[in-house]
């Protein structure tokens, strides 16, 4: 069985398609209705990752903070793939490709017998929404940042008619290597009809100048949502040429069709194809959304605020509301001052992350503890010694809010945050002095080596400090680790004439010297001198790779958009033989620092570093951040700078991603604080930043509504 299709008007073909499925969908809405949420929420990915079919990728996507993580397995490949709906209307996809008929490398010594990884990234944008009449429409790119084993664009097109929901699109790359349809892009210039090969530096640039070039491709599918719920059927005829894969082998291609099933099992969806007329290939994956995923919490209830109280200001028991205030609010009671119709309370907040979570129960303890005289709660919060915001409830429309004296009662409206005018007298005269310790656990991890695919070092970090009243401190973290598979790393060029000044490329050295080490140790002088204005200095072995001097003033205005500040550091590179020497290289680096939360971006942070990175190398490291409700932040991060990508070496510039977990998603008590796990493909010496031990922006994250 085959499909014919004329070579002739593409876009025609593609306008009459579209419309015909916009004519005859109404026809079956009636009777159907559209999709609704739920079945949304379980678009099927495709194997490559992402919303799809088998092969081909679709116009749909999750709905945003759904993140499917999946692996598929056939004769020539593996692929492993996270994909994630990062806004309603984008959708990325993280992949990584066993190629098992591919050998890494010739040499033996280098990567032994492990095959072939590939690397790819992919994003997919919804232009038009599905509708009524319309079909859902949207353009995706896919690994479009690698070495172009997959590299391919589309244009899609997906219609829901009753249990059948019908695919079309166009595609270019290896999605269109096929050619059964002329590329329409070639009518308005001839440079579209050829496509480049290769790939630009030494891979992981975006080749822009490739997209929509060359052969085209139709292709076209359909998902059937069989009568019994979990089970779902695929059917779709794709543009690709498999004799040109890069597999090491050459594929056999007997039929464009491939047929497969998907069943749903809770979170999981298990899948079965036939491909390409001779191929059983097979996958599974998981999803959940990063949005409502959360932890069961074990906190005291909110307490409850009755109408009427009748307590006098001489009832007050101070050393008792700083109990409750611990107990049931995570708040650690530092000053209170009762004046006549208000109070000031003054403290650090180590439980709960929400802002609006902690206010509220701050205030449910304060209605209770307090007379009814007392009108106004001002609520100081700091971080370590630096009032950072103030809170000003009105208390009787709070407590009208949570006794519902009102028809529609709204606890965010009862306060108001401003700059912490109140706290700033107390913080002059009385300031935290003493030690302080914890401990928290690590992971570092690295995917795709050429020695074994994934390394990995886990352990514990143990931190002590002594803080001085002025502002001064002494910090020290040492670093157990427990496991490790480091030692197989075996990039070692000491013998051969580098470019850059090796400022990380050492890591085995660092990671394998020592099962104990010294992470850090310095001291940090730390001050709020003015309303937004924030300043630090410090010295000594700043981590694990290097010491030195700097300082970093920050300007960040409460709950703005945009912060600006500015560091400067003199830094040398520490041994990797023991904890205390340093070797010859030293460097001046520093940058100018910019924190933007766009308007049309939710919750989205955009960093903007400009300036010497440690190899000597100027440039600019722009970091993506987005945080979804349940306070997981994932993002992604590029340095480009003066260095060459023949300089830089194979990744062509310095890139990597992370996902940041609160702490309280695994412990039953509600808990500040979060931890990374990063990945970065490929880790070379450009681009390279100073990981100062403290960071003001971080720091002063109670300052805006994103870092709570």
């Amino acid at each position: 069985m085959s499909l014919v299709v004329n070579k002739r008007g593409p876009l025609l073909r593609l306008s009459c398609i579209a419309l015909a499925l916009g004519v005859i969908a109404p026809l079956s809405y009636a009777r159907q209705g559209f999709p609704t949420k739920a079945e949304s929420l379980h678009y099927s990915q495709g194997s490559h990752g992402g919303v799809g079919l088998i092969q081909l990728p679709t116009a749909r996507m999750a709905e945003e903070g759904r993140l499917v993580l999946g692996y598929s397995d056939n004769d020539e490949y593996r692929f492993w793939t996270a994909s994630l709906t990062l806004f309603p209307w984008m959708e990325t996809t993280i992949r990584y490709t066993d190629i098992r008929n591919r050998l890494y490398s010739p040499f033996p010594g280098f990567s032994g017998d492990q095959t072939y990884k590939d690397k790819g990234i992919d994003a997919k944008f919804r232009l038009l929404q599905e509708s009524y009449w319309l079909p859902e429409l949207s353009v995706g790119f896919r690994d479009f940042g690698g070495t172009g084993t997959f590299e391919s664009e589309f244009i899609a097109a997906s219609k829901r008619l009753g249990p059948l929901d019908l695919h079309l699109g166009m595609g270019w790359g290896y999605l269109g290597a096929a050619g059964n349809t002329r590329n329409p892009f070639c009518d308005l210039r001839d440079s579209f009809c050829q496509r480049p090969t290769g790939f630009s530096g030494q891979g992981g640039k975006i080749d822009y100048q490739q997209f929509f070039k060359g052969p085209a491709s139709l292709f076209a599918g359909v998902e059937y949502q069989t009568p019994w719920q979990p089970l779902r059927l695929k059917l779709e005829y794709e543009g690709n040429d498999y004799s040109r894969d890069r597999a090491g082998i050459e594929i056999i291609q007997r039929s464009r069709w491939n047929a497969g099933a998907t069943y749903q099992w809770g979170n999981f969806d298990l899948n079965a194809s036939y491909q390409r007329g001779n191929t059983f290939a097979f996958g599974v994956n998981y999803s959940f959304d990063l949005h409502s995923i959360s932890q069961i919490k074990l906190d005291p209830p909110p307490r409850e605020v009755p109408e009427q109280l009748t307590l006098t200001s001489d009832q007050i028991a101070r050393q008792q509301l700083a109990g409750m205030l611990r107990m049931e609010a995570g708040f650690v009671l530092r000053h209170i001052e009762l004046r006549d119709d208000e109070v000031v309370v003054t403290g650090n907040q180590l439980a709960y992350r929400n802002q609006d979570v902690a206010i509220e129960r701050i205030s449910r303890v304060l209605a209770t503890e307090l007379p009814r005289t007392v009108k106004q709660y001002r609520i100081v919060e700091l971080d370590g010694n630096w009032p950072m915001v103030e809170t000003v409830v009105d208390a009787p429309e709070f407590i009208a809010a949570v006794t519902y004296q009102s028809l529609q009662p709204e606890v965010r409206s009862s306060y108001r945050r401003i700059e912490p005018e109140s706290a700033r007298d107390w913080h002059a005269r009385s300031r935290f002095r003493g030690h302080y310790y914890g401990a928290e656990a690590f992971w570092i991890q690295s995917f795709g080596s050429p020695e074994t695919f994934f390394m990995y070092q886990a352990g514990l970090l143990a931190l002590a400090g002594y803080q001085f009243g002025s502002g001064i401190a002494f910090n020290g973290t040492a670093k157990l680790t427990l496991f490790e598979n480091f030692d197989k790393f075996n990039f070692t060029v000491d013998s051969q004439d580098t470019p850059l000044p090796r400022v990380r490329t050492y890591v085995r050295e660092y990671v394998t010297r020592s099962t104990l080490t010294m992470e850090n140790l310095y001291a940090s002088w730390q001050a709020n001198p003015a309303a937004s204005w924030y300043v630090q200095a410090y010295g000594g072995y700043l981590e694990s790779m290097f010491g030195g001097v700097g300082t970093e003033v920050l300007y960040r205005p409460l709950d703005s958009n945009l912060a600006v500040g500015f560091d400067i550091n003199w830094v040398r590179q520490r041994s990797f033989e023991n904890n205390f020497d340093f070797m010859d290289y030293s460097v001046v680096t520093g940058h100018a620092n910019i924190y933007w939360q766009p308007e049309l971006l939710d919750d989205v942070v955009l960093t903007f570093n400009i300036g010497r990175f440690l190899a000597g190398d100027d440039g600019v490291k722009i970091d993506f951040a987005k945080r979804f409700h349940s306070g997981i932040v994932v993002g992604a991060h590029a340095a480009f700078t003066n260095v060459s990508s023949a300089d830089y070496g194979e990744g062509s510039f310095t890139k990597g991603f992370y996902i940041s977990i609160p702490f309280d998603l695994f412990t039953l008590r509600s808990a500040r604080g979060q931890g990374m796990i990063p990945w970065v493909p490929i880790a070379r010496d450009g681009g390279q930043p100073l990981i100062r031990p403290a960071n003001l922006y971080d720091t002063t994250s109670r300052r805006s509504r994103f870092g709570g």
